[in-house]
């Protein structure tokens, strides 16, 4: 029983180990899209060592990793100083055990008007500004659009989108008069976590009221949008699990097996087994002697 705990111990600890280790992708400064030729910090943040590497998907290359070709490695951020349009792509943390964080899109355009929106997600029930800019102002009338409908025009330049909820959730792009078009953005809006309620206490009420319609309609959630965009580190996660128990499961099956034969083999304080020769009692001894005496009175008779 004690073989099983442990490895059943070892296998959980091994399983943790892949899933818990989890980096978030940080970016400065925080915006999906941006002009060429600026500055941009991109940093793996984690409370563990665990040697994260910021890698990229873009049109001219797959999976590239910080200093291969672009920008530069600063302990656990990635720099690049100048950017450029094929700078725009996914990018993602990864480990050496091959976890990955949440990928992030970044937009760089050559043109003369961009959309500065929340690169990471929004929370549910949080405040959102979008920013339309040209290069050289952020105050400037613009329209503004979401899934291809006209939303409205802001004088400043900015709109604000007060307590999001999953239905803000879309594509949005704005419009500057006599500048151009900003290129699109995707805007993720999460839910609100989630925490486990104690469980309920055993209680005799004094009165019984009847339920309220608000308490009634209180549990009624509202419509949500369609799901964004599938996550690929979620799909990398649940890769990284398979193959863990599929290379560590039967290692710790056949030490299981060996440690059970072990415990059943025999050891050296087993009592071998012996034949007693006991003498016969006298009433043994009696009936042995009658069957000589008649023995001997068949045998005599046959020879008279």
């Amino acid at each position: 029983m004690e073989g099983t705990s442990l490895l059943l111990l070892l296998c959980l600890t091994s399983l943790l180990s892949c899933t818990t280790n989890q980096a978030s992708l940080t970016v400065s400064p925080s915006s999906s899209q941006l002009f060429e030729d600026e500055f941009i910090s991109l940093t793996c943040e984690d409370d563990s060592s665990a040697g994260w590497t910021l890698r990229r998907n873009t049109t001219r290359r797959k999976m590239s990793q910080c200093g291969a070709g672009w920008g530069r490695s600063a302990g656990s951020s990635c720099i690049i100083s100048v950017t450029v349009p094929w700078d725009s792509g996914v990018y993602w943390c990864e480990s050496r055990e091959g976890a990955t964080s949440k990928s992030i899109t970044i937009s760089v355009t050559g043109g003369s008007v961009i959309l500065q929106s929340p690169v990471l997600p929004v929370m549910e029930g949080h405040d959102v500004t979008l920013h339309c800019k040209t290069k050289t102002s952020s105050n400037l009338p613009a329209a503004f659009y979401k899934d291809g409908s006209f939303i409205r025009t802001e004088p400043a330049g900015h709109m604000t989108i007060r307590h999001v909820t999953r239905s803000d959730e879309g594509l949005y792009k704005c419009d500057i008069t006599g500048h151009g078009e900003s290129p699109p953005s995707w805007l993720t809006v999460t839910g609100t976590p989630t925490t486990t309620a104690p469980p309920p206490t055993l209680t005799l009420p004094t009165s019984a009221a009847p339920p309220t319609s608000a308490a009634l309609t209180s549990d009624v959630a509202p419509p949500t949008s369609p799901a964004p965009p599938p996550d690929s580190g979620l799909l990398h996660l649940v890769f990284t699990v398979l193959y863990y128990l599929v290379v560590f499961c039967p290692y710790f099956i056949s030490t299981f097996i060996m440690v059970s034969l072990y415990r059943q083999r025999p050891t050296g304080n087993d009592l071998s087994v012996s034949m007693v020769m006991t003498p016969p009692t006298q009433a043994e001894q009696g009936l042995e002697d009658d069957y000589d005496d008649v023995i001997t009175a068949v045998t005599t008779e046959h020879h008279f």
